[in-house]
């Protein structure tokens, strides 16, 4: 009998003793940072636990993080009700942490000051009172939501198990649900593969009046059938990034590199990287997205702890810091606070 394939987790794993083994000074410590995309993790035989404590020994880690944007992680769900509304639930639990922050006994940092969650597009006008739900459940902090419609026939070989169907974006239905989301005036956080970003292309120009964020630099894909051809999709990708650019209403969060998708290695080192590697690294495409979108139109994002397993998170904002090395002040003061603050609505 064969052997049975390995199993691919979705996400690199965290060995803090790893992470701990390189220790660097903090860049500008005290420029002002909103962390725009992070989420919480409760689910220890698969994800792991990510929770307030571990997120604030990360945001204390030394640079001024002053508050962060809560992304959706299709957990803390409603056990009970009707099925469209049980991801309220993750509104509530993402709220309680922010009341718990904001109450001041947890230090400086506004954790979960916005609040991103999901709700089923496909349902489509009906998906209008889930949405009013998520507004009443998010005390003021429920901004908008994310539905992910990354797809890809080689997604297994980095982990990603859930498939979704090819040109979710363009279905009828999930557009009528779309349509829900400038009239309550909320936004919409997108996530796909760089395969895919012709049809965020055509969504936000037929939606030009709904705020979309692309998350972690629009998914240039380092494996399956892209391993080893970095500079082939690096050429495409580019090419779409700057179509995507074009819309007003599009802007896009640089980070999210640390993921296995992306292809980089830094996970396989004796030591973590450093900020002068990652920076090197990553380059081209933060560069790229800063040219095409401009600086108040871009922000710098952590996604902790997905890409925890490849970098610390004093290290990566030294990284984005060493990447913003030739911005001017009010650049640097978009790019790491003021975008994420205009964007999301943030007092």
């Amino acid at each position: 009998m064969a052997a049975a394939a390995p199993t691919i987790s979705t996400h690199l794993a965290v060995r803090q003793d790893w992470l701990d083994s390189r220790k660097e000074p903090i860049l500008e410590p005290e420029l002002p940072i909103v962390d725009p995309h992070h989420h919480l993790i409760d689910r220890p035989a698969t994800n792991g636990v990510y929770l307030l404590p571990d997120l604030l020994r990360d945001t204390g880690s030394g640079h001024n993080v002053v508050a962060t944007v809560y992304l959706e992680w299709l957990s803390m769900y409603r056990a009970a009700g009707p099925e469209e509304m049980k991801p309220v639930g993750e509104i509530e639990f993402a709220n309680g942490v922010a009341a718990m922050s904001a109450s001041g006994g947890y230090g400086k940092t506004q954790v979960c000051a916005g609040i991103v969650g999901h709700a089923d597009l496909a349902l489509g006008a009906r998906v209008a009172p889930v949405l009013e739900a998520m507004i009443t459940a998010g005390g003021g902090r429920f901004k908008g939501i994310r539905f992910i419609s990354a797809s890809h026939p080689d997604q297994a070989q980095w982990g990603a198990s859930v498939g979704r169907p090819e040109g979710l974006l363009r279905d009828a239905k999930v557009r009528e649900g779309f349509a829900q989301l400038a009239r309550l005036g909320l936004s919409f956080d997108a996530w796909m593969f760089h395969t895919q970003l012709a049809d965020l292309l055509d969504l936000a120009r037929a939606f030009p009046d709904t705020p979309i964020v692309l998350n972690h630099v629009g998914g240039a894909v380092g494996l399956g059938r892209h391993e080893g051809k970095r500079d082939a999709v690096f050429a495409e990708w580019r090419t779409r990034i700057h179509e995507l650019a074009a819309c007003p209403n599009l802007h896009v969060k640089l980070g999210g590199l640390g993921m296995r998708m992306f292809g980089f290695s830094f996970h396989t080192g004796a030591l973590p990287p450093s900020s002068e590697e990652l920076a090197q690294a990553w380059r081209p495409y933060i560069e790229t997205c800063i040219a095409a979108f401009g600086p108040e139109r871009a922000m710098f994002e952590s996604n902790f702890p997905v890409d925890k397993g490849s970098c610390g998170y004093a290290a990566m904002w030294n990284a984005f810091k060493r990447l913003a090395a030739g911005c001017s002040v009010g650049e640097k003061q978009a790019l790491f606070a003021g975008t994420a603050r205009k964007f999301y609505r943030l007092p």
